[in-house]
């Protein structure tokens, strides 16, 4: 390998190493937010609304991070043409074109929205939503800014400021409801994820505020491109459209899984989260960093197909153990982690409602690998016709996964609408039928393993016993299969990064 692209793969390493590390502090306070809200609250229609609430930041946050992939290489060129500060104002002009009249909305319709996403529920839950839904959408569109600022930043080369903002968001607003939830209850929750957003946001402000003071940034350079405004908006639609469409299938999910009853909503929202936090922790940073060489590179389909396989071996491993662990001993987890509200039976539905969603992680494992290969390949522009495509399907599939299987039928319905836009994404790189072969011999073995591992131990011991010896065993099988897909995975990634 020429030495220069020795050099910029140690770059690469090291920011993803960075990446990774920041989303998984970010996703264990999140978990620690769960804990809270579980073990102060229980599981009531009042969470049931909160939750409810909570995914349309879901929506937005997902989105946010879109963006962060769509503007990344406009602003790396804007640097180098030495209008960084000029392009990252347009962009922040674009998207408050949109964000202020949805904040109004919000604050104006909170009522009426919360009822829609509530399903018509109780009137606590209705009561909830309402209360913590403008502070959802602030944080939400907070999710945009200070995302929109790390991409500035990471075009400047700096991927520590970044991560050090948003933990110490993260930890500000835990404490902040930590401070106010026994008065405040679940609106204390939605104040805490505000400030997370805005306190992100102002650190990184302040770094280029301050970086500009010092190199002398004279004040016309950051005026924004008023005449560029549409052309930016369209930019930023096209990135944030299926990202955006895929989370607002979950949002789709919760008024249907209110049919099922009281405390449905949350036992979904609760095993939705840990699915979440699996892929955003698994394969969401690789996806990211693994982008820049592929540019280099350069896209054909049997790299697209070795790509996606190599980049989501080390996430099934985990989606895989995820699943295993809950199958065992999941009742026990969340018995033992959320509280008494969520003991026998109720324990024992999220831990299933996990498992369920294992081919919902591995479709999203696929997808979020595969994502930014399509804007690599410069085929961003129809993702919006997919978003619409797959929202509009996945609307009669949640119908009748609910129908026919309650939750688990929803957590079924999220799997095939993400799987239905990973092959859509996959035809417009002329990669489907050999990535698609080459991730079912992928999946089939590292689920065999788990099976063979977790299946037995689940039999013959008890929860705790069955997890470590299921682990144990399914690794064991794992070494002796030896897959060589795995074997190339670990040096593809590798020599890429």
């Amino acid at each position: 390998m020429p030495k220069d692209a020795n050099r910029t793969g140690l770059g690469s390493l090291v920011t993803g190493a960075v990446t990774a590390v920041g989303i998984a502090v970010q996703t264990g306070l999140a978990a620690v937010v769960g804990v809270v809200i579980a073990r102060k609250l229980g599981r009531t229609a009042e969470t049931d609304g909160f939750f409810a609430a909570y995914g349309v930041f879901i929506v937005l946050a997902l989105a946010a991070t879109a963006v962060r992939v769509t503007v990344l290489p406009s602003l790396a060129r804007a640097r180098e043409a030495g209008r960084l500060s000029s392009e990252t104002a347009s962009y922040a002009l674009a998207v408050g074109i949109v964000a202020v009249p949805l904040l109004l909305l919000t604050v104006v319709a909170a009522r009426p929205i919360a009822e829609l996403l509530t399903g018509f529920g109780p009137d606590a839950a209705v009561d909830a939503a309402a209360a913590a839904l403008p502070w959802m959408v602030v944080a939400g569109l907070g999710q945009f800014t200070a995302g929109l600022l790390a991409s500035t930043l990471a075009a400047l080369d700096d991927y520590v400021l970044p991560a050090l903002a948003f933990i110490v968001g993260s930890v500000t607003g835990l404490l902040l409801l930590l401070a106010r939830i026994d008065e405040s209850r679940t609106e204390a929750v939605a104040w805490g994820m505000a400030l997370n957003a805005v306190l992100a946001t102002a650190l990184m402000a302040l770094w280029l505020w301050r970086r500009a003071r010092r190199e002398r940034m004279p004040a016309g350079a950051a005026r924004a491109d008023v005449r560029g405004s549409g052309r930016r908006l369209v930019e930023l639609g096209s990135g944030a459209a299926l990202p955006f469409a895929l989370q607002a299938i979950y949002l789709v999910c919760l008024p249907i899984a209110a049919r099922e009853g009281v405390g449905s909503v949350t036992s979904f929202g609760y095993a939705y989260l840990i699915a979440a936090a699996v892929v955003g922790i698994s394969a969401s940073s690789v996806g990211l960093v693994t982008a820049v060489p592929l540019t280099r590179l350069g896209l054909e389909p049997r790299r697209v197909a070795w790509h996606v396989e190599a980049s989501s071996w080390p996430a099934l491993l985990v989606v895989a153990a995820t699943a295993g662990i809950f199958a065992v001993a999941g009742g026990e987890i969340a018995a033992h982690v959320l509280g008494s509200a969520y003991g026998d039976d109720v324990g024992a539905q999220i831990a299933r409602l996990v498992v369920a969603m294992a081919p919902y992680m591995v479709a999203s494992v696929a997808l979020s690998v595969t994502f930014p290969l399509v804007f690599v390949a410069g085929r961003g522009a129809k993702l919006p016709l997919v978003g619409a495509a797959v929202l509009a399907i996945h609307v009669p599939f949640a119908f009748a996964g609910q129908a026919l299987a309650g939750l688990d039928g929803l957590a079924v319905a999220l799997a095939v609408s993400t799987a239905v836009a990973f092959g859509w994404m996959l035809t417009f790189l002329h990669a489907a039928r050999s990535t698609i072969r080459r991730l079912a011999l992928a999946i089939a073995i590292v689920a065999g393993c788990a099976i063979a591992g977790f299946v037995p131990a689940g039999a013959l011991l008890g929860p705790a016993g069955a997890v470590v010896v299921g682990l144990v065993l399914s690794t064991a099988v794992l070494a002796l299969v030896r897959p060589v897909g795995l074997r190339s995975a670990w040096h593809y990634l590798r020599e890429l990064a």
